[in-house]
């Protein structure tokens, strides 16, 4: 199916469906002006070249505007998280009314917790994956203590079997089968950061739901990367950030997504702010809290307009591009990269992400038996920019909207030379 070698790579750039996009967003370069090889969309996406535009027009207005600019800007600032809803819900598979672009992730998930963990004395334990992102981590373990109960106790990790890298979903199925009375809260992160393994989210939701159990997902190596169809898994929340593959710049707002069956429920905790208000008499100022329905009802202060400015310039990329193509370019490119790395033929090497393309998204975690961080200093001098995870993996992530298979090539082959 394959080839390696460089004029294959050409070849398949040349019939790419989707290579005009590449062409939109702005590649770093070297001292010589010379585009580097960006595998790092996995931590910061690239900059679209139209965001310093949209960018542009938010600053025009309020310099224009003033406060007015909030009905009056081009793209008026009071319903502007509006304009991103539904582009959104379909990165997520979503209903718009499910989705709301808020907060920063890890205080989405604390939000999401209030709501979705309530713990009692009997039923009050949290199942993450054991290497999930260290601020997932800390965000559970930190709930579980405010409610009153030991982490160590309280904490419950997924792991992978003794020799292994991936969780086995029997073996989450052992864990709710031996402690499901006990487990309060499912939270995994969907595609992890580490392995780049994408979890099965329905059969999880599932699992959950029948331990009568809350099921919610951090979406931050997914958004944008696979397509997690929340609403049709039956998650009851998620969370995601927009700086990874939806490419909306560093520190960017993230996004929430909360199950229609959730939407108007009194029953459920929630910390509350005026942007959360029916949008009828919020600026009344001096009414009991109205929520309003849905994912929107959990928002609490007035939205980052130059953030948002950012997410809408890349979700207006992928509006256009369609997220079906970018994830059917992504197996392609992702497979290729696979491809390469096993043709080293190199016994030190070895991929810990799974082989299954419906398993994982574009990342892969290249293992590297004995090697240290100076790999990454080698492969940075050698204008690769991926990225390194102690102890031994580095992570590349072929974005498909501006990565090419030559960017694949040129990857492994400066690799070899380096190994060699």
């Amino acid at each position: 199916m394959f080839e390696n070698n460089l004029s294959y790579a050409q070849q398949q750039d040349q019939q790419d469906f989707l290579k005009s996009y590449r062409e939109q967003f702005l590649i770093p370069t070297n001292e010589t002006g010379e585009k580097l090889v960006y595998l790092c969309g996995n931590s910061l996406g690239l900059q679209p070249k139209k965001t310093s535009e949209y960018l542009q027009q938010e600053l025009n207005d309020w310099a224009k505007f003033g406060v007015e600019g909030h009905t009056d800007a081009e793209n008026p600032w009071l319903p502007y998280h509006e304009s991103l809803t539904n582009s959104m819900a379909k990165i997520v598979g979503a209903k718009p009314s499910e989705v709301i672009i808020m907060n920063s992730l890890t205080a989405n998930l604390h939000f999401m917790m209030v709501s979705f963990y309530q713990p009692t004395k009997t039923k009050y334990k949290i199942v993450i994956e054991s290497d999930a992102f260290p601020s997932d981590k800390y965000a559970v373990e930190s709930q579980i203590k405010f409610h009153g109960f030991n982490p160590n106790d309280g904490l419950i990790l997924w792991k992978p079997r003794e020799g292994e890298e991936l969780c086995r979903f029997e073996d989450l199925e052992e864990i709710m089968k031996e402690q499901g009375d006990e487990i309060a809260l499912v939270m995994i992160g969907n595609t992890n950061y580490y392995t780049g393994q994408s979890f099965p989210l329905k059969k999880i939701t599932h699992l959950g739901h029948q331990h009568n159990c809350m099921v919610g997902f951090d979406l931050a190596h997914g958004a944008g990367n696979i397509q997690p169809n929340l609403h049709e898994s039956g998650a009851d929340f998620a969370v995601w950030c927009t700086y990874k593959y939806l490419n909306s710049g560093p520190g960017s707002l993230g996004g929430c997504f909360v199950h229609e069956r959730h939407a108007n429920n009194p029953d459920l905790n929630r910390f509350t702010g005026w942007w959360g208000h029916n949008k009828q008499t919020r600026f009344n100022m001096r009414h009991d809290f109205d929520a309003l329905s849905g994912a929107e009802g959990w928002q609490l202060s007035n939205p980052a307009i130059l953030s948002m400015a950012a997410i809408r310039a890349s979700l207006d990329i992928f509006e256009e591009a369609g997220f079906e193509n970018i994830r059917t370019k992504s197996k392609k490119l992702t497979g290729y990269l696979e491809f390469l790395v096993n043709e080293l033929n190199d016994e030190r090497i070895n991929i810990i992400t799974p082989k299954n393309p419906d398993e994982r998204g574009c990342q892969l975690s290249i293992q590297v038996k004995n090697a240290d961080k100076k790999l990454h200093t080698q492969l940075t001098e050698a204008g690769v920019i991926s990225d390194w995870r102690e102890p031994d993996v580095i992570r590349v992530a072929p974005a498909p909207l501006y990565n090419s298979f030559v960017d694949v090539y040129k990857f492994v082959e400066r690799l070899e030379k380096i190994l060699s």
